[in-house]
């Protein structure tokens, strides 16, 4: 155990996509205790290119997530590189990693809540980004295990201007000759570094950068910005980048047998007190498409997180105001 990592190992698993991921390892953390009556257990999934390790960071003392009142299960997405990835599985590596769907790692999820501790509510399902994707996803796959749901800054399906814009991100990455279909021999730095840059532009406002508020974050000049973004992506797998982008494009609540395609009938099957919180100036998760989906949901409420800092004001303890609005629905939520 590293990290306070553990892993679920639920065998062979068959995706969605007809494949399979063999001896699948789906990694986790935990905080708090699961009290007697399994009832006080929160879902908390991970985000793309984050682990369990930025979500552990919300879950303190006096916080929203008290460990001393809440039993936080903190999921890791399959291909981020601590769950099976193509960076560490032994027989499905690199270019051989299966594509998997949010489907996938939600049905995952809820075994291992059974299997492992037979939890069959879960109190909140919360995420930020992809995390949402997924709470939205267990809510609607578990309706009556999931008595309320948090999603801010994500989707229940992926909207094809976001579609788009992870295909921009992907394709200067592919540009790197060194990436080699996959099967390179080093890492395609230029590539990595050019994904890093032109994500920058997508993950903040445009008064993030006209105001200066990167200043807040750190940072004394756009072109630091750019600079950290491209020397962070230099830290990750391209492999793991493009299997979790995947799982990304295809995220949709009705794609699977329950729902058949059926989006509303999917949504509207969630029984879940939902709060959804898109960020007023989000690039590419905006209001809009939130308003559009909480439109068909029974129970749920559309909130505006107002920020200039884009996507990126929804994550995990980046912007304190941002933060605070976010753990005042949450203790809403757990009440």
């Amino acid at each position: 155990m590293q990290d306070g990592v553990r892993y679920f190992t639920p065998g062979d698993l068959e995706l969605a996509s007809g494949e399979v991921l063999r001896d699948a390892r789906l990694a986790f953390t935990t905080l708090g205790r699961l009290n007697a009556a399994r009832d006080n257990v929160v879902v908390f999934p991970t985000y793309y290119t984050g682990t369990h390790r930025e979500n552990a960071s919300m879950v303190a003392k006096g916080r929203a997530l008290d460990p001393e009142r809440w039993f936080v299960v903190i999921p890791n997405l399959f291909g981020n590189g601590v769950s099976s990835s193509p960076s560490n599985h032994p027989t499905q590596g690199g270019h051989r990693f299966p594509r998997i769907a949010i489907y996938d790692n939600v049905v995952c999820q809820k075994r291992m809540l059974r299997e492992l501790w037979r939890i069959e509510r879960v109190r909140v399902a919360f995420g930020w980004s992809m995390g949402a994707q997924q709470a939205y996803h267990l809510a609607a796959l578990f309706p009556d295990c999931v008595d309320g749901l948090l999603a801010v800054c994500g989707s229940a399906r992926t909207s094809p201007h976001n579609r788009v814009f992870l295909e921009g991100v992907k394709a200067a990455l592919l540009a790197d000759a060194d990436f080699d279909a996959g099967r390179y021999t080093r890492p395609p730095a230029r590539g990595l570094t050019a994904f890093g840059r032109v994500y920058a532009g997508w993950a903040y406002s445009q008064a993030f950068f006209r105001d200066g508020l990167y200043r807040r974050l750190g940072f004394d000049s756009i072109d630091a910005v750019l600079d950290a973004w491209g020397a962070d992506h230099r830290g990750y797998d391209a492999n793991d980048l493009l299997a979790v982008l995947h799982t990304w494009q295809r995220a949709d609540v009705s794609d699977n047998p329950a729902y058949a395609g059926d989006v509303t009938r999917a949504l509207g099957a969630i029984r879940a007190r939902a709060i959804v919180m898109p960020s007023s100036t989000d690039l590419y998760f905006p209001p809009e498409d939130s308003a559009l989906e909480v439109r068909a949901m029974p129970n749920a409420e559309l909130r505006i997180l107002e920020t200039d800092f884009g996507h990126v004001g929804g994550g995990p303890d980046r912007v304190p105001e941002a933060t605070a609005f976010i753990e005042a629905a949450l203790r809403e939520l757990l009440q």
